[in-house]
């Protein structure tokens, strides 16, 4: 028996699922999620999924190429280093020290770039000449360098590594945010606000930043890719994570003294950095195609 609907409502979709719905028409941008949700597993269930301590050497096993090889041993899925260490189970939480520490990088460069963007963007004179100058002149220059100059300065290490890309990402969130908070200010409903007796944080938090989630997360998912490779750059150049930490640029590091004769100690944590960075950019296109989408409808 066909039911009947008694209201003849419209189904009008809450924004996060018009973005998905939107987001989801692209075949690619699905691949490139799911390949990111792989990622993300694999650093959050290392420990459970590892089949190895990272850290554990066999003598009897060194520089075991990976299964697909003749000489491999199913052991070993993806081999072994100069010291015996499996490489799958370094591979894994090499993975999660990466992304997560860029996520964690980019999750801070947001809060400290938008709020200083905002401020930048109330400001008027003297001060909002100052500020604006400053940040856009610190843009200007690559991020990776603004990194490696801090880490020069305050030394090698995981962390100063993470501050030193923090502060280099966050002119480009207080840029994105300035720009933003100014053309709004502009517009009818904030003065409508003022009108009212809003104080200029009350128009921000209310007013401005609701419309500014999406430049927001466009703007992490490439903040995220630029942290990812910055980090593994880093590592790469012993500025980084150093030798009791796993993580992908270090993994690249210390294989170059094996690089001719296991060439897949370089070959697969590339293909890592790679992919994951790949993946992240694959999805932040198709989140910026489904913002421009759903505005359009």
């Amino acid at each position: 028996m066909q039911k009947t609907n008694l209201y003849q409502e419209e189904y009008h979709p809450s924004p996060v699922v018009n973005i998905w719905i939107e987001f989801r028409r692209s075949h690619i941008a699905l691949v490139g999620f799911v390949l990111l949700l792989v990622f993300i597993a694999l650093s959050i269930l290392a420990p459970l999924l590892a089949p190895y301590d990272p850290q554990l050497q066999n003598t009897n096993a060194i520089l075991l190429p990976p299964v697909w090889y003749p000489s491999g041993n199913i052991a070993h899925l993806l081999g072994t280093d100069g010291l015996g260490r499996d490489v799958f189970s370094r591979l894994m939480y090499a993975c999660g020290v990466t992304l997560g520490s860029s996520l964690s990088i980019v999750a801070i460069s947001v809060l400290i770039g938008v709020g200083l963007g905002a401020l930048a963007g109330v400001l008027s004179g003297v001060k909002s000449s100052i500020v604006n100058h400053l940040f856009d002149s610190i843009m200007s220059i690559p991020t990776l360098l603004i990194a490696i100059v801090i880490v020069a300065i305050m030394g090698t290490g995981l962390l100063n590594a993470m501050m030193a890309i923090t502060l280099a990402l966050i002119p480009q969130f207080v840029h994105q945010t300035r720009t933003h908070v100014r053309n709004e200010l502009q517009k009818d409903y904030v003065l409508l606000d003022r009108l009212d007796g809003a104080s200029s944080l009350r128009v921000f938090t209310h007013s401005i930043l609701p419309g500014m989630v999406e430049l927001i997360v466009v703007q992490a998912t490439i903040a995220l890719s630029i942290a990812i490779i910055d980090i593994s750059a880093l590592g790469f150049l012993n500025l980084g994570a150093q030798d009791g930490t796993i993580e992908l640029g270090a993994m690249l590091s210390q294989a170059l003294d094996v690089a001719y004769v296991a060439p897949w100690l370089i070959v697969i944590p590339g293909m890592c950095i790679f992919l994951m960075v790949l993946s992240v950019n694959i999805v932040g296109e198709g989140l910026r195609s489904a913002l421009r989408n759903r505005l359009h409808h």
